[in-house]
């Protein structure tokens, strides 16, 4: 097997979760700043990462614009975030339909994994930003059930990386 890590991370749970996955599989962890679709040309399986951001996964497109190039290969995104991982509306449908279009999903596995949110370590942009999604949230008058999750979201602080949750993509790699 000869696979690939890339990763484009903003606070670190991404690049973590990157490093974690190329240790289990004895290969390289790149961030995609240095990384073009041509140098993905000759390895068999590629693994893409990146942050969760307004249901974009950052990176993502590196893999989703290239698809006719890559398509002969395993091609496995994940994304990294707060939103719990049963949220099902979420990242089934909102995530899916922002990232991958037409038949992509035939070609591309995709994962999730928790993330990390140390509000203190947050930029300007950032913090400016989940403040007024929580004030936005707060003050609708009947808030869906989704609308509650994300005002709680925007207290979350801590970091849930978990290396653990890489096992099932790992395994699905060595297949």
């Amino acid at each position: 097997m000869n696979a690939i890590v890339i990763y484009k991370s903003k606070y670190g749970s991404t690049k973590q979760y990157a490093e974690w996955i190329a240790e289990e599989l004895s290969c390289e962890a790149v961030d995609a700043k240095y990384i073009k679709v041509s140098d993905l040309l000759g390895y068999d399986t590629i693994i893409c990462g990146g942050g969760l951001y307004a249901e974009v996964i950052a990176g993502a497109n590196l893999i989703t614009k290239n698809l006719e190039q890559l398509k002969d290969k395993k091609l496995i995104v994940f994304s990294t975030g707060i939103t719990p991982l049963d949220c099902h509306e979420y990242y089934d449908t909102l995530v899916r339909e922002k990232n991958f279009k037409g038949d992509s999903l035939s070609y591309i596995k995709v994962y999730h994994f928790m993330g990390k949110m140390i509000l203190n370590e947050l930029s300007v942009v950032h913090r400016t930003a989940i403040r007024a999604l929580k004030k936005l949230m707060s003050g609708k008058e009947n808030p869906s059930p989704m609308e509650k999750m994300l005002i709680d979201l925007c207290d979350a602080d801590g970091d849930f990386t978990d290396r653990s949750a890489i096992e099932e993509l790992v395994e699905y790699v060595k297949q």
